[in-house]
């Protein structure tokens, strides 16, 4: 069974699907590994490294791809006529493609797997159940992105974060406020916490009030009724009512005017991010300030938050990272290459040194999006009229 690493070519992406550890354990399955050349440049794996570990490097996407029965990939294989290569075109008909896929950004890129007979495997679609938590690429990636948002607001801030009493007089303390406590938002309130800042969060789902004050925050919501059935069987938030949401914006908007650092880090699957920072709230913030909008690529939750760009508004600064994890990619490419290995392992028949899938399992029930030539998945079969 041969395994393919192509070079990811999408805009600020340096992350690589595998590394050298991982590489070892699929040549110990009977698996051929082969990596494309500087594949791992931008997560300071070079050529050589992959070599030792047992990989052949590929001149380029097509050596790399032929005849390859199993395409690992951070994001989605590009098609034709989005970048120098139709990567898509490449891979082998009846092939397992596994990734980041981001269907929901592009559905008919569903529809073009299916058409091109390759089983579609999305790593973000992974159950929230106990043995698929080492599997999980959105709670890895989301972990160093909290951690990150909080060192890119540090350097936008024109202050230190810690209480300092100097000879020369006292620093006061920072003042961060996060929105929406997922993986990331927990991370962020640590980070932020280390860094010696009075830290506050706030999130729809009853939940994680308790993680949040176990963290050392302050929970700052709306506690109704609404509020205490505000999340769904899989553990993400629910979108609210208007009236909760006109509640949740007032008690927010008073909070806000007090904050120094907003994170916000708020999704909801499939859906346009909800917008949970108004551009008359910002008004109301100091000079100086800093938001952070993690959210920024599926619409942002700060309104006037720009993609790939700092925005300077009423005098704070409005952060909008770009593939916040890519930013990282050292540690991200870590993370996310074991998570691959977590999931592909139980999947390995040692006998025929291959791949036995079954599609009744429910880790493959939610994340397989595409096989023998149809489309699976439920977000998207009736889509494809499937």
């Amino acid at each position: 069974m041969k395994i393919a690493i192509p070079r990811e070519r999408r805009p600020h992406e340096r992350r690589v699907a595998v590394t050298a550890d991982t590489i070892k354990k699929f040549k110990a399955f009977g698996f051929d590994v082969v990596v494309e050349t500087d594949a791992g440049f931008g997560a300071a794996i070079p050529d050589q490294a992959f070599v030792e570990a047992g990989a052949t490097i590929g001149a380029d996407a097509a050596e790399t791809l032929r005849d390859a029965d199993l395409v690992l990939k951070v994001q989605r294989p590009l098609r034709a006529g989005e970048g120098d290569i139709d990567e898509l075109a490449l891979i082998k008909r009846g092939a397992i493609l596994v990734g980041i896929l981001a269907p929901y950004g592009d559905p008919e890129t569903v529809k073009a797997y299916a058409d091109a007979g390759i089983t579609a495997v999305a790593m973000e679609f992974m159950p929230r159940i106990t043995r698929a938590q080492s599997m999980d690429v959105l709670s890895s990636q989301s972990n160093l992105a909290g951690y990150r948002a909080v060192l890119d607001a540090a350097v936008e801030f024109g202050r230190a974060f810690p209480m300092m009493m100097t000879a020369a007089g006292t620093v006061s303390p920072a003042r961060v406020f996060v929105m929406g406590v997922g993986v990331a938002g927990l991370q962020a309130i640590a980070t932020a916490k280390r860094l010696g800042a009075i830290v506050s969060a706030t999130d729809v789902r009853p939940a994680v009030k308790e993680q949040v004050h176990s963290l050392g925050g302050t929970f700052v919501a709306v506690e109704d009724e609404e509020f205490k059935q505000a999340e769904t069987a899989g553990g993400y938030a629910k979108e609210m009512s208007a009236a909760y949401r006109a509640k949740q914006a007032e008690l927010v908007a008073e909070t806000i005017k007090k904050q120094d650092i907003i994170i916000t880090t708020a999704l909801i699957p499939g859906r346009k991010a909800p917008v949970l920072v108004t551009d008359a709230m910002i008004a109301t913030m100091k000079p100086g300030s800093v938001l952070v909008d993690l959210a920024v690529e599926q619409g942002g939750n700060i309104e006037g938050s720009v993609p790939g760009e700092v925005v300077l508004r009423h005098g704070a600064k409005i952060v909008g990272p770009l593939n916040i994890a890519s930013s990282i990619a050292v540690s991200a490419s870590n993370l996310y290459a074991r998570n691959l290995l977590n999931f592909l392992t139980p999947l390995v028949d040692k006998d025929s040194h291959s791949l036995k899938l079954n599609f009744d399992d429910e880790i493959l029930k939610a994340t397989v999006l595409t096989r023998d030539g149809g489309v699976v998945h439920p977000a998207f079969a009736a889509a494809a009229g499937e």
